[in-house]
Protein backbone atom coordinates (compact mmCIF):
# COMPACT_ATOMS: atom_id res chain seq x y z
CA UNK A 1 0.00 0.00 0.00
CA UNK A 2 2.78 2.58 0.64
CA UNK A 3 3.65 3.00 -3.04
CA UNK A 4 -0.03 3.09 -3.97
CA UNK A 5 -0.69 5.80 -1.38
CA UNK A 6 2.35 7.83 -2.39
CA UNK A 7 1.26 7.56 -6.02
CA UNK A 8 -2.24 8.68 -5.01
CA UNK A 9 -0.80 11.74 -3.24
CA UNK A 10 1.45 12.58 -6.18
CA UNK A 11 -1.49 12.21 -8.58
CA UNK A 12 -3.57 14.50 -6.37
CA UNK A 13 -0.82 17.12 -6.45
CA UNK A 14 -0.49 16.76 -10.22
CA UNK A 15 -4.25 17.03 -10.74
CA UNK A 16 -5.08 19.81 -8.27
CA UNK A 17 -1.77 21.36 -7.24
CA UNK A 18 -1.95 24.09 -9.87
CA UNK A 19 -5.07 25.59 -8.33
CA UNK A 20 -4.88 29.02 -6.75
CA UNK A 21 -3.75 29.13 -3.15
CA UNK A 22 -6.44 31.38 -1.69
CA UNK A 23 -5.47 34.66 -3.34
CA UNK A 24 -1.74 34.24 -2.70
CA UNK A 25 0.94 34.51 -5.38
CA UNK A 26 1.59 30.74 -5.41
CA UNK A 27 -0.37 27.61 -6.28
CA UNK A 28 -1.47 24.94 -3.83
CA UNK A 29 1.40 22.71 -4.97
CA UNK A 30 4.02 25.44 -4.72
CA UNK A 31 2.78 26.33 -1.25
CA UNK A 32 2.99 22.72 -0.05
CA UNK A 33 6.47 22.18 -1.47
CA UNK A 34 7.68 25.45 0.03
CA UNK A 35 6.33 24.58 3.48
CA UNK A 36 8.09 21.21 3.36
CA UNK A 37 11.27 22.86 2.07
CA UNK A 38 11.25 25.32 4.96
CA UNK A 39 10.83 22.46 7.42
CA UNK A 40 13.84 20.68 5.91
CA UNK A 41 15.92 23.85 5.99
CA UNK A 42 15.01 24.33 9.66
CA UNK A 43 16.23 20.78 10.42
CA UNK A 44 12.82 19.47 11.45
CA UNK A 45 11.92 15.85 12.00
CA UNK A 46 10.42 13.79 9.19
CA UNK A 47 6.95 13.99 10.72
CA UNK A 48 6.99 17.81 10.61
CA UNK A 49 8.34 17.78 7.05
CA UNK A 50 5.58 15.43 5.86
CA UNK A 51 2.92 17.35 7.82
CA UNK A 52 4.19 20.56 6.21
CA UNK A 53 3.91 18.98 2.78
CA UNK A 54 0.39 17.67 3.41
CA UNK A 55 -1.05 20.36 5.70
CA UNK A 56 -3.30 21.86 3.00
CA UNK A 57 -4.15 18.65 1.15
CA UNK A 58 -7.77 19.29 2.12
CA UNK A 59 -7.79 22.15 -0.41
CA UNK A 60 -6.94 19.61 -3.10
CA UNK A 61 -9.67 17.19 -1.96
CA UNK A 62 -12.72 19.44 -2.01
CA UNK A 63 -14.62 20.72 -5.03
CA UNK A 64 -15.19 24.28 -3.84
CA UNK A 65 -14.09 27.17 -6.05
CA UNK A 66 -10.71 28.85 -5.48
CA UNK A 67 -12.48 31.99 -4.29
CA UNK A 68 -14.59 30.24 -1.63
CA UNK A 69 -13.25 32.51 1.17
CA UNK A 70 -14.19 35.60 -0.82
CA UNK A 71 -17.71 34.14 -1.00
CA UNK A 72 -17.75 33.83 2.80
CA UNK A 73 -17.20 30.06 2.78
CA UNK A 74 -14.79 28.36 5.17
CA UNK A 75 -13.83 25.21 3.28
CA UNK A 76 -12.81 23.43 6.51
CA UNK A 77 -9.79 22.12 4.61
CA UNK A 78 -8.00 21.25 7.85
CA UNK A 79 -10.77 18.79 8.78
CA UNK A 80 -10.98 17.29 5.30
CA UNK A 81 -7.19 17.01 5.13
CA UNK A 82 -7.03 15.48 8.60
CA UNK A 83 -9.61 12.82 7.72
CA UNK A 84 -7.48 11.81 4.73
CA UNK A 85 -4.10 11.98 6.49
CA UNK A 86 -5.33 10.31 9.70
CA UNK A 87 -6.29 7.16 7.78
CA UNK A 88 -2.72 6.52 6.68
CA UNK A 89 -0.24 8.49 8.77
CA UNK A 90 0.98 8.44 12.34
CA UNK A 91 -0.55 11.00 14.74
CA UNK A 92 2.67 13.06 14.70
CA UNK A 93 1.80 13.89 11.06
CA UNK A 94 -1.99 13.91 11.24
CA UNK A 95 -2.42 16.08 14.33
CA UNK A 96 -0.37 19.06 13.08
CA UNK A 97 -2.39 18.91 9.84
CA UNK A 98 -5.61 19.01 11.89
CA UNK A 99 -4.32 21.80 14.13
CA UNK A 100 -2.63 24.16 11.67
CA UNK A 101 -5.65 26.46 11.40
CA UNK A 102 -6.12 26.42 15.17
CA UNK A 103 -2.42 27.29 15.46
CA UNK A 104 -3.03 30.47 13.45
CA UNK A 105 -5.87 31.42 15.77
CA UNK A 106 -3.65 30.57 18.77
CA UNK A 107 -0.74 32.68 17.54
CA UNK A 108 -3.07 35.62 16.92
CA UNK A 109 -4.15 35.39 20.55
CA UNK A 110 -0.73 34.81 22.13
CA UNK A 111 1.61 36.90 19.98
CA UNK A 112 0.17 40.37 19.34
CA UNK A 113 2.62 41.07 16.48
CA UNK A 114 1.65 37.87 14.66
CA UNK A 115 -1.71 39.18 13.49
CA UNK A 116 -0.02 42.13 11.81
CA UNK A 117 2.18 39.83 9.73
CA UNK A 118 -0.67 37.87 8.16
CA UNK A 119 -1.38 38.34 4.47
CA UNK A 120 -4.75 39.70 3.36
CA UNK A 121 -5.99 36.23 2.31
CA UNK A 122 -4.91 34.84 5.72
CA UNK A 123 -6.77 37.62 7.49
CA UNK A 124 -9.89 36.82 5.49
CA UNK A 125 -9.68 33.11 6.28
CA UNK A 126 -8.95 33.91 9.95
CA UNK A 127 -12.26 35.73 10.17
CA UNK A 128 -14.07 32.73 8.65
CA UNK A 129 -12.21 30.36 10.98
CA UNK A 130 -13.36 32.09 14.16
CA UNK A 131 -10.76 34.79 14.72
CA UNK A 132 -8.15 34.76 17.48
CA UNK A 133 -8.72 32.20 20.23
CA UNK A 134 -10.03 33.22 23.60
CA UNK A 135 -8.14 32.25 26.77
CA UNK A 136 -10.07 29.00 27.25
CA UNK A 137 -9.50 27.95 23.63
CA UNK A 138 -5.78 28.65 24.05
CA UNK A 139 -5.66 26.53 27.19
CA UNK A 140 -7.44 23.66 25.42
CA UNK A 141 -5.17 23.96 22.38
CA UNK A 142 -2.10 23.70 24.62
CA UNK A 143 -3.44 20.41 26.02
CA UNK A 144 -2.79 18.66 22.70
CA UNK A 145 0.61 16.96 22.76
CA UNK A 146 1.25 18.12 19.18
CA UNK A 147 0.37 21.79 19.63
CA UNK A 148 3.99 22.99 19.40
CA UNK A 149 4.45 20.99 16.18
CA UNK A 150 1.29 22.63 14.82
CA UNK A 151 2.64 26.07 15.74
CA UNK A 152 5.93 25.29 13.99
CA UNK A 153 4.03 24.05 10.91
CA UNK A 154 1.92 27.22 10.99
CA UNK A 155 5.04 29.38 10.79
CA UNK A 156 6.16 27.48 7.68
CA UNK A 157 2.65 27.82 6.29
CA UNK A 158 2.81 31.59 6.68
CA UNK A 159 6.20 31.84 4.94
CA UNK A 160 5.46 29.44 2.07
CA UNK A 161 4.07 32.04 -0.32
CA UNK A 162 7.10 33.08 -2.38
CA UNK A 163 6.68 33.09 -6.17
CA UNK A 164 9.28 31.00 -8.04
CA UNK A 165 11.02 29.70 -4.91
CA UNK A 166 13.57 26.98 -5.69
CA UNK A 167 12.44 23.82 -3.84
CA UNK A 168 12.86 20.07 -4.02
CA UNK A 169 10.46 18.26 -6.39
CA UNK A 170 7.52 16.28 -5.04
CA UNK A 171 9.23 12.97 -5.85
CA UNK A 172 11.95 13.82 -3.32
CA UNK A 173 9.41 13.19 -0.54
CA UNK A 174 8.49 9.60 -1.49
CA UNK A 175 10.70 7.98 1.14
CA UNK A 176 9.83 10.52 3.83
CA UNK A 177 6.10 10.01 3.21
CA UNK A 178 6.46 6.22 3.34
CA UNK A 179 8.39 6.48 6.62
CA UNK A 180 5.52 8.28 8.34
CA UNK A 181 2.76 5.79 7.54
CA UNK A 182 0.92 3.89 10.27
Amino acid sequence: MPNTLVDKIITLFEKNGDSEYGGEAVTQGEHALQAAHLAIEEGCSSNIIVASLLHDIGHMLHALPDDAPEQGIDDLHEELGFRFVDKYFIPAVAEPVRLHVAAKRYLCATEPEYLGRLSEPSLLSLKLQGGPMNAEECRMFEQNQFYLDAVQLRRFDDLAKVPNMDVRPLGYYRTLITGQLK
